[in-house]
């Protein structure tokens, strides 16, 4: 029997379908105990885990990674094994809003460009009525050196968090900033799945077209 883990740059790929990721998330939100962090594994992303030794802890030790690159599933099989179904982040995002709709979730958006997010939950709060959403700017400029500002909007963001109580966070912050800010303040987002989803909002609004499947 071969115990031998399928790895890429040390970091373990776990093959899984779209339909399974979505019965584990949905598991989570029906009996949530701690913190449930997803995020997205691209090659871009595993080049940086190589120089960022906190990235890459985060990306190793989260309940959930999903295979966001076709680069990914051919790395995959050069090595000799599959890596289960492809789903970008943008389409992990759309089905979990679609579940929220289903189970009537409450779904918060933090980043993005100005009003960005505020004009998603938005549009989502008219489409889907029984959910609630609600969408903030959060961080203006997360790599700003001055940790006073970063501490002070981090103080609203949190108490916003607190009074919504959400049950799903999406982030987009780009990465590695948004998965290190998630994994940083895992103790502020308690029974929540929390993703970081970079350039999705952009995506979701139309303000940029997506490149064709087969790229």
């Amino acid at each position: 029997m071969n115990n031998k883990k399928n790895k890429i740059f040390d970091i373990e790929i776990v093959p899984l379908s779209k339909k399974l990721i979505l019965e584990k998330i949905l598991k989570f939100i029906e009996k949530p105990k701690g913190f449930f962090h997803i995020v997205s594994l691209n090659p871009e992303n595993l080049v940086i885990a190589q120089e960022n030794y906190y990235f890459k802890r985060v990306l190793c030790q989260a309940p959930l990674k999903i295979v966001d690159g076709v680069g990914i599933v051919i790395a995959s099989k050069i090595l000799g094994f599959e890596a289960g179904e492809r789903i970008a982040g943008v389409d992990l995002m759309k089905e979990i809003m679609d579940l929220a709709f289903k189970i009537r979730l409450r779904v918060m958006l933090i980043g993005g460009k100005p009003e960005l997010a505020n004009s998603i939950a938005v549009c989502y709060q008219k489409k889907y009525p029984e959910a609630k959403f609600l969408g903030i700017e959060g961080i203006k400029d997360i790599k700003n050196k001055n940790k006073t500002d970063i501490l002070k909007e981090e103080k609203e963001i949190f108490k916003i968090v607190v009074d919504f109580k959400p049950q799903v966070v999406f982030v987009a912050f780009g990465s590695p900033d948004q998965e290190l800010w998630i994994e940083r303040h895992r103790n502020k987002f308690n029974d929540c799945v929390v993703m970081g989803v970079g350039g999705a909002f952009d995506f979701l609004s139309g303000k940029i077209i997506r490149a064709p499947e087969f790229i």
